[in-house]
């Protein structure tokens, strides 16, 4: 009987191309952690895992993945640029898994939107936080008392809140949004209101548009640039705060004028006037973003409803 040929090297199968890359959610919420904590030390305290756990399940991962997610050093562990979009798709697929749960015991209780419940993440701009957001959030909790909104107040400088939701942080981002592509690519959103801007002064000067400028690092996006750029009579700022109430405590007490859009100045003190800029005056958009997976989520669905009955 003639023994069976040694299958050659090449005959083998190749399990990395063969057979898809399975992350369990473990693996990813090790992952998460490390990312979030920058070490593996420190990750493994927040998860309640020793170190080799930690390092046997990253090694595990980039295997997986086929790329380092992590270069290890004396200061921690820093996330590759692979690391870094392994990361905020995790904490993406980490939501969803949680969306899941909270939907499906909310349909074995009796189904609808009432039943919705759990934890909605959400991230908003400072002056959206504070006069946009607490009446949708007033009536969301009447409708949906099961539910529990976490807020994070984030800066529109860089990513702003539309990076929170695209790096798995948040669920929806109360977003100004602008130009020709006013959604990032990557999320789907829309907008819930436009606010002009508007001239703002000391009562009673006599000549406001002769004052200093007051401004904030957050204010005239690129969708607003190019008016700023046309008008001759604003001057470069001479003082420059960290946030846009702090711009209208400056004004008020007569230090310079400002340029802010209509949600800034919301509750503005009497010592304070507000002139219109005219038709050709600029406007901010402000509107919602979310990720494709969550926005037929019941609870972001419930929150877009809501923002849009109190949009104004």
């Amino acid at each position: 009987m003639t023994a069976p040929a040694t299958p050659r090297s090449s005959d083998r199968p190749r399990a990395t191309a063969a057979l898809p890359a399975d992350l369990a959610p473990h693996e990813l919420r090790i992952l998460v952690a490390v990312d979030r904590e920058r070490g593996f030390s420190a990750a493994a305290q927040a998860l309640g895992l020793t170190q080799s756990a930690v390092s046997h399940s990253i090694r595990g991962t980039e295997r997986k993945v086929g790329a380092v997610l992590f270069e290890r050093g004396r200061k921690g562990a820093t996330p590759t640029p692979a690391g870094a979009a392994a990361a905020a798709h995790a904490r993406r697929v980490l939501r969803l898994l949680d969306t899941l749960v909270a939907e499906a015991r909310g349909a074995a209780q009796g189904g609808g939107d009432g039943a919705v419940e759990g934890t909605l993440r959400i991230a908003a701009f400072r002056s959206a936080a504070l006069y946009l957001l607490p009446a949708a959030l007033d009536r969301l909790a009447a409708g949906h008392p099961g539910l529990r909104p976490e807020v994070r107040v984030v800066r529109e400088l860089g990513a702003g809140t539309a990076g929170e939701v695209a790096e798995g942080r948040a669920d929806i981002g109360i977003a100004t949004l602008g130009g020709s592509s006013p959604v990032p690519a990557g999320l789907v959103g829309d907008v819930l209101l436009e606010e002009p801007y508007s001239l703002v002064h000391p009562a009673g000067h006599p000549d406001p548009r002769s004052l200093p400028l007051v401004d904030w690092h957050e204010n005239c996006g690129s969708y607003t640039r190019d008016w700023w750029g046309r008008q001759d009579w604003i001057p470069l700022a001479t003082v420059l705060t960290e946030d846009d109430g702090a711009v209208l405590s400056m004004v008020s007490r007569g230090h310079g004028m400002a340029i802010m859009p209509a949600l800034s100045l919301t509750g503005a003190p009497d010592s304070v006037r507000i002139t219109d800029l005219g038709t050709e005056r600029p406007t901010r958009s402000v509107g919602y973003v979310t990720t494709p997976e969550l926005a037929s989520s019941l609870a972001v669905r419930a929150l877009i409803r809501e923002l849009r009955t109190v949009r104004g």
